[in-house]
């Protein structure tokens, strides 16, 4: 299983590619995610062509890490599905899932948003020809990692509240 406690944001990558057989195995992850009705909203562009990953690089002010990026997912949902208001949801769920499996594989990623930031979204659909019926939401950059980092701890006991049951209609 993957280790949710290792993984961290990595935006440096080795000058090395990344074996087709990883990839599949990323987006296999990506795909056992859940997801609202079971609707599996997403569609999956996998880029590792060099001048494309320029181009998706000024997308975002945040995406610099697609320009030394071996490999990148951009996923995306489609419009139409059971559960519109909820495919935004099943898609980070899908992210998560390929952060975690890049993790676990020896490979470092980055999640660059894109949605809900519409101008985003559109210039994104608009590199990588994306048909009108689905909306990008978020690339995942990825390769061997250049850098090291370790996960911080972020636990807060003072954000975890528990509930009870109280005494309802009790009278002073």
């Amino acid at each position: 299983m993957a280790d949710l406690f290792h993984r961290v944001s990595i935006r440096k990558y080795e000058d090395r590619e990344v074996e087709p057989d990883k990839i599949i195995q990323i987006l296999k992850a990506a795909m056992a995610a859940p997801s609202a009705a079971d609707q599996q909203p997403w569609e999956f562009y996998v880029v590792t062509d060099i001048e494309l990953m320029q181009k998706l690089a000024v997308a975002s002010p945040y995406a610099g890490p697609l320009k030394n990026a071996p490999a990148a997912i951009i996923a995306a949902y489609r419009k139409k599905c059971i559960f519109p208001d909820f495919a935004q949801i099943d898609m980070s769920i899908a992210m998560e899932n390929m952060w975690l499996e890049a993790d676990e594989l020896g490979l470092g990623g980055v999640w660059l948003g894109i949605a809900p930031m519409k101008d985003r979204m559109e210039m994104v659909e608009q590199i990588l020809s994306i048909p009108e019926d689905q909306s990008a939401f978020g690339i995942f950059a990825f390769g061997y990692p250049a850098e090291e980092k370790i996960q911080e701890n972020r636990f807060d006991p003072s954000r975890v509240h528990y509930v009870t049951d109280t005494e309802e209609g009790s009278e002073e």
